[in-house]
């Protein structure tokens, strides 16, 4: 008996695809929506930008084809310059400056470790080209993604290993913490309208708006986001101006960038991604193991109490850790001074490492090879 072949087969309808612009941003907003809240209902750090995330991928999945405007992408990226600008604070260098021998040690260690893990996953064509190394850079997520476009590397598999660590290190660090100290490792609650101070406000508008259109003139990369956070950090250290985000326009930049990075999957790429997903776990818990272990060192060669240590070196996720050690028994200077060093350092000699490795290795200029 000969099987109707229209049963034999699985046909999938794209739910969608060809659907009017209006139904498909609708779709995005409320699957967003959903992602945020169960994800802040586990106290999951980055969950605005990964809620975005995630529902703009099940839209792209869907092969929705809403795509955020070019410059309303530009222009979060320089609110999130600012957001970085804003945690360089000037009494981080004091601490850095007391340390400084000890703070470029362990920064170097943990940079190194993760460029061997990145140029494993290169070279074993578990990732094509410098996309490996970026996403495995520890540094700020999002500030890793952004730039990683601006060198060439795919953003839609930087973000998702960058966003994939914050999760297991958050999940991991705030566990330990929990163990080791009773830290709960919860953020407080957000008060998402505070009273605005105008002047200030204008002018982080400004610096960030500004900074975000000039800098594509200047021929910077990734300058949408590097010359709102160089100047902002600059001018808010010499206290010439004061940073004003609220939590409702950083709410915005988030989603904004979430769903730019979202909605360019598709879904070649992503069973490319889901294919690569063990392998990259098994290499982000080896980089969690390696920079415990470094911890574990720093803690008898700084006389720092061990969750201090493996606070501070634990790879990326600089506001998730901030978050889990000020609710935790720690020096949080210290924590906060070796994570800013880190992700400063990664900012100078990211792009430079990324091409020097992918140029050693043969994989240079094959960063979009999944881009199916």
């Amino acid at each position: 008996m000969k099987q109707n072949p229209l049963r034999s087969r699985r046909i999938r309808i794209p739910l969608l695809a060809g659907r009017a612009p209006a139904v498909q941003w609708f779709v995005l907003v409320l699957a967003s929506l959903i992602a945020v809240a169960l994800l802040q209902s586990v106290h999951l750090p980055a969950a605005l930008m990964l809620g975005a995330m995630v529902g703009a991928v099940l839209v792209a999945a869907q092969e929705g084809s809403i795509r955020v405007p070019p410059l309303a992408f530009v222009l979060a990226q320089g609110l999130v310059g600012c957001l970085v600008a804003r945690a360089l604070k000037p009494s981080i260098l004091g601490e850095i400056r007391s340390e400084w021998l000890l703070f470029i040690i362990a920064v170097l260690v943990v940079i190194a470790a993760s460029a061997a893990l990145g140029w494993l996953l290169a070279v074993r064509r578990v990732l094509p080209g410098s996309t490996a190394l970026w996403g495995s850079f520890p540094g700020a997520a999002t500030v890793m993604a952004l730039m990683a476009e601006a060198y060439g590397a795919d953003i839609r598999l930087v973000a998702l290993m960058q966003y994939l660590r914050v999760v297991c290190v958050a999940s991991t660090a705030a566990i330990v913490a929990a163990l080791w100290a009773n830290g709960g490792g919860r953020p407080p609650p957000v008060e998402w309208f505070p009273p605005l101070a105008p002047w200030p406000f204008a002018e982080t508008l400004l610096l960030a708006f500004g900074g975000a259109l000039i800098a594509p003139k200047l021929r910077i990369p990734a300058g949408s986001l590097l010359l709102p956070l160089v100047l902002g950090a600059v001018l808010n250290g010499r206290h010439l101006m004061t940073l004003e985000l609220p939590p409702w326009l950083l709410a915005i930049s988030y989603a904004v960038v979430g769903w730019s990075i979202g909605l360019r999957f598709t879904r070649p790429t992503l069973v490319y991604a889901a294919r690569a997903l063990p392998r990259i776990l098994l290499s982000i818990f080896a980089l969690i193991a390696i920079c415990a272990l470094f911890g574990f060192i720093l803690s008898k060669a700084a006389h720092v109490d061990p969750l201090t240590a493996y606070l501070a070196t634990s790879p990326g996720g600089a506001d998730s850790v901030a978050i889990i050690a000020a609710s935790s028994k720690v020096d949080v200077p210290f924590v906060m001074a070796l994570q800013t060093a880190r992700v400063v350092i990664v900012l100078l000699i990211g792009p430079r490492l990324a091409r020097f490795v992918a140029e050693r290795t043969g994989l240079a200029g094959k960063g979009h090879e999944s881009k199916a």
